[in-house]
């Protein structure tokens, strides 16, 4: 039997993280002593070596101890599979290291202390102790933001490749996240959205609650005509006149997104809001009938007119004709009125991004990302691969 401190001298794991261990469950002492002691057998060491396995794949810890507690769970397999996984770790690391030395030719040093996320991650669990209210009314619960740090923990690599991509360094990435976190223009944006919802939600905006009915009475009616849209038009100034998410520079904005919100509503949106503390659209079909979400949207988006952010005419103006030549002046002029108008936008809520944002942009609509995926679903094929090396050549040409 070994005490707590030897296991920690035997296994560099803090006394600390051991205690931890016990008692989320994860690995329990063998035995107590009459003084309170904790004692660990062999058995317990080979978990503990599970465990430590487990880490080195960067597993959140409620993912390890279902792993090993679950009755199927057999040990030399888990250790066959650890080996495969560590190998081919070990050659992803030795070809990135081979990779930077050829790229940094003649450099006499290199510091792997960049890829260091310990800053990122004290950010958050700092915010999370100094805004505990704020914690709870944008994620819902301080479990739900603990979750959410355990699934950056889960992506460190992709996260921590983004950020020096993005911002230059994971310091730097921190700094931002940090300002950004605490930008009471953004927070209080997506605040003000919320209580509109929530008011929907809990029909406490009584002549809100009237007008839906009235308009979700027959779905079966046509949204264009004159009797839905003069409800849809007066659900539209209730919305903007008792309402501050929709009032100043980017009220239409956020009263156009709440429309398509009405209109593309799905249970993945829903599960979305919901997972990030917010108040789910769900409520629309629940309350007033199967359809009556897109119904509404429809209606609504009909009454907005020929209303569409300026972003959205830009993006649309930009992908009319793929066959154009992306690095053209044309398409250029296109790009730099798009990097114009988010930049606006950005300091419209005080959110600040990285130095190589655009960089980083190329790179995702040019990669098998979902933002690929999406574009080329929404505009066409081709019409990622058109975008990122527009905004490649931008980025190459204006730092």
């Amino acid at each position: 039997m070994r005490t707590v401190k030897q296991v920690s001298d035997l296994t560099g794991i803090s006394v600390r993280m051991l205690h931890h261990y016990d008692k989320i469950g994860l690995l329990k002492p063998t035995e107590l002593t009459e003084a309170g002691y904790r004692l660990y057998d062999n058995e317990a060491l080979e978990t503990l070596q599970q465990i430590l396995f487990f880490k080195e794949l960067d597993l959140p810890l409620k993912e390890i101890k279902e792993i090993i507690t679950s009755p199927h769970f057999d040990r030399m397999k888990a250790l066959e599979d650890h080996k495969k996984l560590i190998l081919l770790k070990r050659d992803r690391l030795n070809g990135l290291i081979e990779l930077i030395n050829k790229t940094l030719e003649g450099a006499n040093t290199m510091s792997f202390e960049e890829f260091d996320m310990s800053e990122y991650y004290n950010v958050l669990e700092e915010f999370k102790r100094e805004n505990k209210d704020r914690v709870i009314k944008n994620w819902g619960s301080v479990d739900k933001f603990d979750q959410f740090i355990e699934k950056t923990k889960a992506a460190k690599e992709k996260l921590a490749k983004m950020a020096i991509k993005e911002y230059g360094s994971i310091k730097k990435y921190a700094e931002v996240v940090k300002k950004n976190l605490n930008s009471s223009v953004a927070i209080t944006k997506a605040e003000q959205i919320d209580e509109f919802k929530r008011d929907c939600f809990y029909e406490r905006n009584p002549e809100l609650k009237d007008l839906y009915e009235k308009l979700t009475t027959d779905l079966s009616k046509d949204p264009s005509s004159e009797e839905i849209q003069k409800i849809a038009g007066e659900i539209t100034n209730v919305a903007k006149r008792d309402y501050e998410a929709f009032k100043n520079e980017l009220g239409d904005y956020y009263w156009y997104v709440i429309v398509r919100l009405y209109s593309v509503f799905s249970k993945e949106l829903e599960k979305i809001d919901k997972e990030n503390g917010g108040v789910g659209m769900a409520w629309i079909d629940e309350r007033y009938g199967e359809g009556a979400s897109k119904f509404i949207g429809k209606a609504l988006k009909i009454y907005l007119g020929d209303y569409e952010p300026k972003l959205e005419t830009l993006y649309k103006n930009l992908t009319v004709d793929l066959s154009k030549d992306p690095l053209s002046e044309e398409i250029q002029k296109i790009i730099f009125e798009i990097v114009a108008e988010t930049q606006k936008q950005n300091e419209a809520l005080q959110v600040e991004v990285g130095e190589n944002y655009w960089s980083y942009q190329a790179e995702q609509y040019l990669s098998e990302s979902i933002l690929k995926k999406a574009m080329d679903k929404k505009h066409g094929d081709g019409t990622s691969k058109f975008i990122g090396e527009a905004l490649k050549f931008y980025a190459e040409n204006n730092k």
